[in-house]
């Protein structure tokens, strides 16, 4: 038996990187923030509320209880929604010997204050930390289909051994140095996301989220660069890679929350029906207060925060986005 590992987050992600890696002979303490989800998690061998018809093996050990988790854990998974991200470290710090990697998994930004998620867990004490990005839907991942995705990290040593445990014949793992590139792409495709959702909601076809997953890729680029990351990191894994499995993916919680919003839905019935954290939502105002700060165009973003957060009809950001006036609509100079 290898090392253990905890996975701090037992929805659908936690729970297929948790199946991944046990199936690498790892030991895995998943984590479940609810007991009766970690109880129902030992007695069934699955996880049919998040991740049904994917069997949990022997040795994933489904818990509530987190100094158990981590006791012992050579590297520890967080696997929870971004906004829980700062809270799970302040109870993760206690038990967490110095020099523990923790790989983060969630692809947002921290609301309150508009910080990639590396930077809330540096924040919180926690001095090894990795990104895990990339096209990855965990109904996929769980299923053991070919994936491809990458880590980031401050570090090449800590990007590489994360790199190695989780590393299998259906799961390949790229390295990159940018970590700020990595988590950007990460979170703001959710936005695009819910805006093609929106449009296969309307209707509009597919020259028009052709059209917003192109120019919101522009967009992601240009906050992204303005704010430290390298331009070649949005044409990787984490960038166009993730933008296009969520954008045209039934999997994509974010796509599925724009095409009811573009139905008609109120965004309480939306998130309602989903039924699970839509990170692309908080991510729409934190990116557009970050655009707004230094000065970026994102107008796709913008038109999303309006339906969002001012009630704007679905209907009418078509036309916003498509009779602004010209100002320099020379696409190689948006980069």
């Amino acid at each position: 038996m290898k090392e253990s590992i905890a996975v701090l987050g037992a929805g659908s992600w936690g729970t297929a990187l948790a199946v991944l890696l046990a199936h690498k002979g790892f030991r895995v303490n998943l984590w479940a923030r609810r007991p009766e989800l970690a109880t129902a998690l030992r007695e069934t061998g699955e996880n049919k509320t998040y991740l049904p018809g994917v069997r949990l093996t022997g040795t994933i050990i489904p818990t509530a209880d987190l100094p158990a988790a981590v006791k012992g854990a050579g590297l520890v998974v967080l696997s929870v929604p971004s906004h829980a991200v700062r809270s799970t470290a302040r109870l993760l710090k206690p038990f967490l010997p110095k020099g523990t990697v923790v790989v983060n998994t969630a692809k947002g930004l921290e609301l309150e204050t508009k910080k990639r998620l590396s930077q809330v867990l540096v924040e919180e004490g926690l001095d090894r930390v990795a990104v895990l990005s990339g096209p990855s839907h965990a109904e996929e991942v769980g299923r053991g289909l070919p994936t491809t995705v990458v880590v980031a990290a401050a570090d090449r040593e800590t990007a590489e051994y994360v790199q190695d445990v989780f590393m299998d014949p259906t799961f390949r793992v790229y390295t990159n140095p940018d970590i700020i590139g990595v988590e950007f792409g990460g979170a703001l495709k959710n936005i695009i996301a819910l805006a093609t959702g929106m449009a296969d909601g309307l209707g509009l076809g597919d020259n028009t989220r052709a059209a917003l997953m192109t120019r919101g890729m522009a967009e992601i680029a240009r906050l992204g660069v303005a704010l430290g990351g390298q331009v070649l990191t949005f044409a990787g894994l984490s960038g166009i890679g993730d933008l296009i499995v969520t954008c045209t993916s039934m999997y994509s919680r974010n796509r599925r929350a724009g095409i009811l919003l573009g139905k008609g839905q109120s965004l309480e019935e939306v998130l309602d029906a989903v039924g699970m954290v839509v990170e692309g939502v908080r991510t729409t105002a934190a990116a557009r207060e970050l655009a707004c700060q230094h000065g970026i165009k994102m107008p796709i973003t913008e038109e999303i925060y309006q339906v969002l957060y001012k009630g704007k009809p679905v209907g009418d950001c078509v036309a916003a986005l498509m009779e602004r006036p010209r100002t320099h609509e020379v696409e190689s100079g948006d980069w």
